[in-house]
């Protein structure tokens, strides 16, 4: 009798993305398969390594049903092809004619890549970070150009008074509810003071999702991958992702990343009393993002930990500090 487990893994869209069906749907866009697939880490959507006859291997990207939609995934795709015109180091989708790079196979739209390797940057090197902030100056004055049509915005609506709704309504446990609901709401009405009109008056298009595993060093060269979150934001949204550890450590860091970023594009100070909100913004969508794929098996493999009241508990303790930073004067640049 077939287990509780396996039987969520049929009901699942991707437990219909067998060998024979990725080799299928490359296959559909004239290309001919040796045969071989290698899964790589991939949470929110699927991403294959598929070998190809007589070419170097490629990476097929299977997008996750109903997250965006066709035009959301397109305009993705546009951004990424911009900035690769302008020699930007990015991993952009491959075009099977011009313009055209999302297929449809069976249900699942897809995309495919050329394979780039490479490692996660080390981002305590001020000469690193120096780069990174010199190629994300190129990248802002290219996303400063026009705004995205029908990508989304970061916002507190969608990243914070949503994720709190869901999680308070449907994951939240019963003797953490009152306390999450009163962490929320003191956060909400902290954030919506600190970002008003000036916040959205601030929106580029930027990566969105700069963290270290989207970003790949090789040969002393960076690769951008993964503009899955590309999005309208201020430009310190891709700036604070880089910075880590203690307030110290993060002044020493902007500095460097902002000395480069402003030999392509101006910096306004101003947005540095961003960060704190934003970080605050991303841990409480990541949480409600995590609640959202409870149901994927993937998920369940990899994040075995959430939805115990060890987690819930440990993230109100984030949220608390979090409602304290939000007070703290922002980072300062000193050349």
């Amino acid at each position: 009798m077939p287990s509780e487990h396996a039987a969520q893994d049929t009901l699942h869209p991707f437990s219909r993305l067998s060998p024979d069906f990725i080799l299928e749907a490359v296959e559909s866009t004239g290309l001919w398969c040796d045969g071989r697939t290698l899964a790589l880490n991939s949470y929110e959507n699927r991403v294959f390594q598929v070998g190809v006859e007589g070419a170097q291997p490629l990476i097929v990207k299977f997008y996750r049903p109903g997250r965006w939609s066709r035009a959301q995934i397109e305009e993705e795709h546009q951004f990424s092809l911009e900035l690769q015109a302008s020699e930007l180091p990015v991993v952009a989708p491959l075009t099977h004619a011009p313009g055209q790079c999302l297929h449809h196979w069976k249900g699942f739209d897809f995309a495919l890549f050329p394979r780039r390797g490479g490692h996660a940057p080390e981002l305590d090197n001020p000469e690193v970070l120096f780069m990174l902030g010199r190629l994300l100056g190129r990248l802002h004055a290219i996303g400063s150009s026009k705004p995205f049509q029908v990508r989304p915005a970061i916002s507190v609506q969608s990243h914070a008074r949503d994720s709190a709704e869901l999680i308070s309504t449907r994951f939240i446990p019963t003797g953490l509810k009152a306390a999450y609901d009163t962490l929320a709401r003191d956060l909400i009405q902290k954030l919506d003071k600190l970002l008003g009109p000036s916040f959205d008056a601030a929106f580029i298009r930027v990566h969105g999702d700069l963290h270290r595993g989207n970003m790949l060093w090789r040969d002393d060269y960076f690769h951008f991958v993964d503009l899955d979150d590309c999005c309208q934001a201020p430009a310190i949204q891709d700036i604070w992702m880089l910075l880590s550890g203690d307030r110290a450590q993060q002044q020493g860091q902007l500095i460097e990343v902002i000395e480069g970023y402003q030999e392509f594009m101006d910096f306004d100070p101003w947005q540095l009393r961003w960060i704190e909100p934003l970080r605050t913004l991303r841990m409480m969508h990541y949480a409600a993002w995590l609640a959202r794929r409870a149901d994927d098996p993937a998920f369940q493999k990899a994040f075995p930990w959430f939805n115990t009241e060890r987690y819930w508990g440990e993230h109100l303790l984030e949220l608390r500090e979090q409602l304290a930073l939000l007070d703290e004067p922002p980072l300062k640049l000193a050349f």
